[in-house]
């Protein structure tokens, strides 16, 4: 072989090595969070995240478990540059996700969390990730960006709010005076609620239709593309709002 040959073999073959060394998949490195704490009944939970899926599970014990596991991307210490920081006292527990400041960290952190059924939900947030909340007799505010919101067998006045994503709310009475909303800019709303609810409902979809399978008595309305009226004989607001999305009432249906 001449020696201008064995260099391109040579050249060849250190190319081949560094593709084949690029192509070999990074392993995301994980780390758990367990604990628990008591929680008097109607205590107040709330939990602030930032990028990862948030799930919240109503059970009977008089106590909050928080299971996270953060998953770093490139870099074991970064695991450790994202704190989970828990404010607990008897009557009111908070959970918040903390980043340092203006750097990059590519840090995800899921968690799900068990709260007492008659624990009152104040706030549930992300930015980049979806919530799923089930089994809680009284919510409130649930927020994110980027992620869909999926709520059953709920109570209370029921905040949700996405960006891009879609809501599905199930609410198994009718929310207090001030109402319940639903609302998202790219996505459909989904709403199932017993088929005998007393409650007033507003639906406002630019671009999508609206369609309900239980009776809904229509009332006049000035904007187009907006619906008013009652279900039953009507009750207090449930708002529904999408931009790029349709929206649907249906009827709540027994899981037993």
């Amino acid at each position: 072989m001449s020696r201008l040959a064995f260099r391109a073999t040579a050249v060849c073959f250190c190319l081949f090595l560094l593709a084949a060394i690029g192509a070999v998949p990074s392993y995301a490195i994980t780390k758990d969070f367990n604990q628990n704490y008591p929680l008097q009944p109607g205590g107040t939970f709330e939990l602030q995240n930032v990028n990862g899926t948030v799930e919240v599970q109503g059970w009977d014990r008089n106590e909050v478990e928080v299971h996270a596991v953060k998953t770093a991307m490139q870099r074991e210490s970064d695991l450790e540059r994202v704190s989970i920081e828990v404010d607990a006292r008897p009557n009111a527990i908070s959970v918040t996700t903390h980043y340092p400041q203006n750097e990059g960290v590519e840090v995800a952190v899921e968690y799900t969390v068990h709260v007492p059924h008659c624990a009152h939900v104040e706030h549930i947030g992300t930015v980049n990730g979806s919530l799923r909340i089930s089994g809680l007799g009284n919510v409130e505010d649930l927020h994110t960006v980027n992620g869909d919101i999926e709520v059953f067998e709920a109570g209370g006045n029921v905040h949700a709010h996405t960006t891009n994503g879609n809501v599905h709310l199930e609410l198994a009475h009718a929310p207090e005076k001030a109402g319940a909303t639903a609302e998202t800019t790219n996505g459909s709303l989904v709403l199932a609620v017993p088929s005998d609810l007393q409650a007033d409902l507003e639906a406002r979809c630019l671009n999508g239709n609206f369609y309900s399978e239980i009776p809904i008595t229509m009332e006049s309305t000035q904007r187009p593309r907006e619906m008013h009226g009652t279900l039953g004989h009507g009750g207090a607001p449930i708002r529904l709002r999408t931009v790029n999305g349709g929206i649907r009432v249906i009827a709540l249906r027994s899981s037993v």
